[in-house]
């Protein structure tokens, strides 16, 4: 992996890629800079710098510091996010778009396209949510975040959120198609490491103010060490299921007779998990802080980051969200019924529904292990707020996302270098067709 990321600039197409993917991201730093019309600066810098501990602070970080600077990026990639979430969910329930999803790439297309709609339908609902709530927030020393309140303000808000969130997602897709790695998890992570910096800084500040004692700052660079360990073993683990292929006769020549293996992930999910989970935990809470609505401020009140019931639901939307990822990505029958299509069988288990049944109870233990190691990296961050008082950017959430789309960036980068081995051994190998 290392080599293939050194050879990387001497790669045209790769070096390319890379460039552009580079391109993408220092446009969307950018647009985090560019405030929104309206809004009192100042006082919405007060405000979070009283907030930082909370769901704001974690808000802002997923942002890349978008939501402090309430940019034209604020609502940042969690719409397109929800949408995904929502529409992998009704592929499982409603007939017809499981059968457009077995259509191929026109139908993934269409769902893709079903996915931009819904993501401009939730912007502007939470847009509209935003801009109603900032108007009844102040700043600590009583300032009004917005300038001139009204309908003129929220329905600029409105536009000028929706068309940030729709720029972001064709960004995302335009690095997940014309550069390298997965455009939207790499937004995220821009995001999250445009933040360590300040983090750092904040601690430092805390240490040297006295409001964090000193000696913790080598437990804290100890931790995340070994949060980084721990996450690098599990994101590179595998479950090696041997694989015997029968031998065959085809004409004159004998085929098959090798010994192989499947190999399982741990955590076949990644960081989906925790970035879905988050979503669906950022949004009513959001809603909640925002509403003068009396019982939705007491819903939100209980679902304060690193109160007991959000702890709770938040390991159990993990989890979910791991098996249900697991399930729609991974079919152990096709598994089987591909093995047994190329001769190929486990050791010790008959070929067929057998064999379907033997993988799915490996993945079953796989998913409850991975499900349990992710739940513990992302509940990680309140242990860290509560006991500690220190940032939670040092663990979590945070690390697994940055860990593992740099994983996942980098295992792109040395496929992309292996294939061009590979082609130049093919262009410069002694190997010729025959001549016609």
């Amino acid at each position: 992996m290392k080599a293939g990321f050194q050879n990387a600039a001497n790669i045209p197409e790769l070096r390319r890629r890379v460039l552009f993917t580079l391109g993408m991201l220092a446009v969307y730093r950018i647009g985090v800079q560019i405030p929104t019309p309206g809004i009192n600066g100042e006082a919405l810098a007060a405000f979070f710098a009283k907030n930082s501990g909370t769901l704001f602070g974690m808000l802002d970080m997923f942002s890349g510091g978008a939501l402090q600077n309430f940019s034209i990026f604020a609502l940042g990639i969690m719409p397109y996010i929800s949408a995904s979430i929502i529409f992998q969910l009704l592929t499982v329930v409603i007939p017809q778009l499981e059968a457009l999803s077995k259509e191929g790439e026109s139908g993934r297309r269409k769902i893709t396209q079903y996915t931009r709609y819904a993501t401009v339908v939730l912007a502007i609902i939470q847009g509209l949510f935003i801009s109603v709530g900032l108007e009844g927030m102040n700043a600590p020393d009583g300032g009004m975040i917005v300038i001139n309140a009204g309908w003129g303000f929220r329905v600029m808000t409105v536009l000028t959120l929706t068309s940030g969130t729709a720029f972001i997602m064709w960004l995302g897709e335009q690095m997940t198609e014309r550069g390298i790695g997965n455009g939207m998890s790499l937004i995220i992570f821009a995001g999250i490491v445009a933040r360590l910096p300040v983090a750092i800084a904040n601690t430092v500040r805390m240490s040297l103010a006295g409001e964090m004692p000193f000696i913790l700052l080598p437990v804290l660079l100890a931790m995340m060490a070994a949060v980084v360990g721990i996450i690098l073993y599990f994101e590179t683990a595998q479950r090696r299921i041997p694989v015997q292929y029968a031998k065959r006769v085809v004409g004159r020549k004998m085929y098959g007779g090798q010994q192989s293996h499947l190999p399982l992930k741990i955590n076949m999910s990644g960081v989906i998990g925790p970035i879905f989970a988050s979503s669906i935990m950022m949004f009513p809470a959001t809603i909640g802080g925002l509403t003068k609505i009396e019982w939705l401020k007491e819903a939100s009140a209980m679902m304060q980051w690193g109160s007991f019931l959000h702890t709770i639901m938040y390991v159990g939307l993990i989890t979910f969200f791991c098996f249900f990822y697991t399930a729609v990505t991974f079919n152990p029958v096709d598994v089987a019924e591909n093995l047994k299509k190329n001769g190929g069988f486990v050791p010790g288990i008959r070929p067929g529904k057998k064999t379907a049944e033997f993988i799915d109870k490996i993945i079953v233990r796989l998913t409850v292990i991975g499900a349990a190691y992710v739940s513990a990296i992302c509940v990680l961050p309140t242990v860290l707020v509560s006991k500690l008082n220190v940032p939670f950017y040092f663990g979590g959430t945070a690390l697994l996302i940055v860990v593992g789309v740099a994983i996942d960036t980098m295992s792109q980068i040395e496929s992309h270098t292996v294939m061009r081995n590979y082609d130049g051994f093919l262009k410069s190998g002694r190997i010729r067709g025959r001549r016609g």
